[in-house]
């Protein structure tokens, strides 16, 4: 099976598919074991099981699963894990060889439990909406929420929160009028004053019964969260008569908009009234936080906002301050279950550098868009409420997430959104990468896409003989509450066979796309702790260690230098990583590299790599579309470029083309042929549109247009102001675009790199 089919089963994409048996041996292949995981991965085939699955003697309490040892006769499975032996429960009384339950086959690696246990609890959205914003994009954002409540389950719980120079509660449960709790935005609250002031305190709380979950606060919270059923009608008399904060702004002021309070005050509520249950806080945020807690610039407009420039020399005087305090935010909500998503609409920074933590720790969204009336935000907010084909939300709740593994790995940690649920179990090990000291996380969120990279460790010492056929085996649990309020448990369990060091089959299953991606999430991971030349330098000596190992070559001789087909993309995906956006903070503001850190940290392999090196098509008139390469020698008059760098979607007009569109050609009898490759690259732009979230911007320009440097910014610039001859230009063939830049082309770093692996002397 290829990795991409492995994926389609299980959901998983390891950078190595057979292990090295030694600590010392995982150490030297350089790239660390590790796995790209998809929970919830779309698959047709898996059957509904409505019965609890069976696990193994705790302290183990690995699911059973197609690589255990059955006796039949003795109705006894052996544990793969700790070799404990255990009996089947009485209802498995008729199983045989010839029938199997569905989590005994090995097509099943993959399978997912209904669980009887648990209250049904319906999802919960709270929306948090800021008022300081102009009536056109005040206007959009209330359309946006009115449609989104026609989406939502009728049975959903829905709350509303609106702020400005004051944060307000609305009561939706009072009919006469509407009616709103207020507090103070430049004042911070302490979860029991924010209880107090709702009326939610202890006195008016139902007791929870013992060993029974806590009773959802039904007396006060009823007040605020209501089924959509109930409340829709009242809810958006509320959104549509909603008017913009009416303090008034001074020419050389920004609004009071106290952020900070609206959000604290959003997770006191819902921590107090569904603790441990699925709800998503969504933040509508219209410009920065200038009041109260969680302040990320004064309201003077004097005073910019920070960039990344203050940040590293230490002189953004509240961003300190405000990280701390949406930290603190962050790890209440996904102590409790929920998520806070981000949507920005501005065309300054709203500080989600800040607040990133929010997103981040509860696995929520960020989207970034310059107003709510962009299409944008429209549609990626109303994406989120996208069905699968029974008609429930494609999002699951309250999600936590456990590693197990056989005695020879240990988990070094997960780079991904969540938390440490702290679980300190035997499988934990003493390296730490990403979120570590852990085998098990509170990812909360969840949806088909979302991903985790879970790295691991060799801990066999060296010097112990391998057993012929030896194994190791990693099982993935996940456990979340389904929008139909029901619980569920995704099982995947993977196996891998180790060999002896210096074995071929080790180098022959490197998969370089998933090892690729899962090392930008430790690059990532490093960046968002060290400064960026420590990173890049650490990416390159891993790059270096790599080629030495695994490269054909002599000593000394960089021309003898060759890479297998399986490592040969891997130093190309490397050095479009250093250049990516997630590395290179130049030209973006804080609040955008937040942005694509996070992204890239939700996203699948596929995806990844479209972010590390973005694709380019190419349309002409002579040949079918096809990939070219991402380098500018593909730049030429006669040809329309369509590049997907997954936040930006853009159709390039080469020059000749250009100047034909705009005669209008495209509109004369005789050049259909012209008006079908105009409308070629559109088409398939149409179609990458189609599912992608966030939703990216889409810009189509022309060779010389000030928006032409989206794809300049991407290409390899093997064809600069600097270059004397031309690389991958054959004779009467265009050239290229030259690229102003300073940056070394591909063709110069594969030539250091060489260099440097072989051991010559570099220049």
């Amino acid at each position: 099976m290829s990795f991409e089919d492995i994926e389609e089963r299980d959901g998983v994409r390891l950078s190595w598919n057979v292990w090295p048996s030694s600590r010392i041996e995982a150490t030297r292949i350089v790239v660390p074991i590790s796995a790209l995981y998809t929970p919830l991965k779309p698959r047709d085939d898996l059957p509904e099981i409505l019965y609890e699955p069976v696990t193994c003697k705790p302290p183990c309490r690995a699911v059973l699963n197609p690589y255990c040892q059955i006796d039949i006769r003795g109705k006894l499975w052996i544990c793969p894990f700790c070799l404990q032996r255990n009996a089947f429960p009485p209802h498995y009384k008729d199983i045989s060889n010839t029938n199997l339950p569905s989590e005994l086959l090995p097509k099943f690696t993959t399978i997912e439990y209904t669980l009887s246990r648990g209250a049904t609890v319906p999802p919960i959205f709270l929306f948090v909406v800021d008022t300081c914003v102009d009536e056109e994009d005040f206007k959009a954002l209330r359309d946006a929420l009115v449609v989104s409540l026609s989406l939502l389950p009728p049975y959903a719980l829905v709350g509303l929160i609106t702020f400005g120079t004051m944060a307000q509660v609305h009561e939706l449960g009072y009919a006469e009028c509407s009616k709103s709790y207020v507090f103070r935005g430049g004042k911070e609250y302490s979860p029991k004053q924010i209880q107090d002031m709702l009326g939610l305190s202890s006195q008016n709380r139902a007791a929870p019964r013992p060993g029974q979950p806590m009773p959802p606060q039904t007396f006060g919270a009823a007040r605020f969260l209501m089924p959509v059923q109930q409340c829709e009608f009242q809810l958006t008399g509320i959104l549509e008569a909603l008017s913009r904060d009416p303090w008034p702004v001074a020419n050389d002021q920004r609004p009071l908009r106290c952020t900070g309070v609206a959000v604290s005050v959003a997770v006191g509520l819902l921590e107090t009234t569904f603790p441990n249950t699925g709800a998503r806080i969504m933040l509508f945020s219209g410009g920065p936080a200038t009041e109260g807690p969680g302040l990320v610039v004064s309201n003077e407009l004097k005073e910019p906002i920070r960039s990344h420039h203050d940040i590293d020399r230490d002189s953004a005087k509240h961003f300190k301050r405000a990280s701390k305090f949406y930290e603190g935010l962050a790890k209440r909500a996904s102590n409790n279950g929920h998520v806070i998503d981000l949507f920005a609409g501005c065309l300054d920074q709203v500080g989600l550098l800040e607040m990133k933590s929010m997103a981040n720790s509860t696995n929520g969204v960020i989207v970034l868009s310059d107003s709510f009336a962009t299409s944008i935000f429209k549609q990626s907010f109303l994406r989120m409420f996208n069905k699968d084909a029974s008609g429930f939300l494609e999002m699951g709740f309250n999600a936590t997430f456990d590693v197990q593994t056989t005695k020879e790995l240990k988990v070094s940690g997960m780079i991904g959104h969540g938390i440490s649920a702290g679980k300190k179990s035997p499988c934990v090990g003493e390296t730490e990468i990403g979120i570590g000291q852990t085998s098990a996380w509170k990812v909360n969120a969840i949806v088909p896409r979302t991903a985790a990279g879970v790295y691991f460790e060799v801990v066999t010492p060296a010097g112990q003989p391998l057993q012929p056929g030896s194994r190791g085996l990693i099982q993935f649990v996940t456990h979340y509450q389904h929008s139909s309020g029901k619980h569920k448990l995704r099982v995947t369990t993977i196996a891998r066979n180790f060999a002896e060091a210096g074995s071929p089959s080790i180098a022959a299953s490197f998969d370089q796309e998933a090892a690729a991606v899962l090392m930008a999430r430790i690059a990532v991971f490093k960046a968002e702790i060290d400064d960026s030349p420590d990173v890049l330098r650490w990416l390159d000596r891993m790059l270096i260690r790599l080629c030495q190992k695994f490269a054909d070559y002599r000593k000394e001789d960089p021309s003898s230098f060759r890479l297998t087909d399986n490592f040969s993309i891997y130093p190309q995906f490397m050095f479009h990583l250093r250049r990516s956006q997630f590395l290179q903070v130049f030209n973006n503001s804080p609040d955008e590299t937040a942005f694509y850190r996070h992204v890239l940290n939700e996203e699948d392999v596929n995806n990844s790599l479209i972010m590390i090196q973005p694709t380019l098509m190419s349309y002409t008139f002579d040949t079918p579309p096809q990939p070219v390469l991402l380098d500018s020698v593909s730049i030429k008059p006669d040809v329309i470029l369509l590049l997907d760098t997954f936040f930006h979607i853009l159709i390039f007009h080469g020059e000749t083309i250009a100047q034909w569109r705009k005669a209008g050609y495209q509109d004369q009898e005789g050049y259909e042929n012209f008006k079908e490759l105009l409308e070629a690259p559109v088409q398939d732009a149409q179609d990458l549109l189609a599912d992608r979230f966030p939703i990216p911007r889409y810009i189509v320009c022309d060779q010389g247009g000030s928006q032409a440097r989206f794809l300049l910014s991407k290409l390899n610039p093997s064809t600069t102001h600097m270059s004397a001859s031309m690389y991958g230009s054959a004779a009467g063939a265009g050239a290229g675009q030259a690229i102003f830049t300073d940056d070394v082309s591909l063709q110069v770093f594969m030539e250091h790199l060489k260099r440097l692996a072989v051991g010559a002397q570099t220049n």
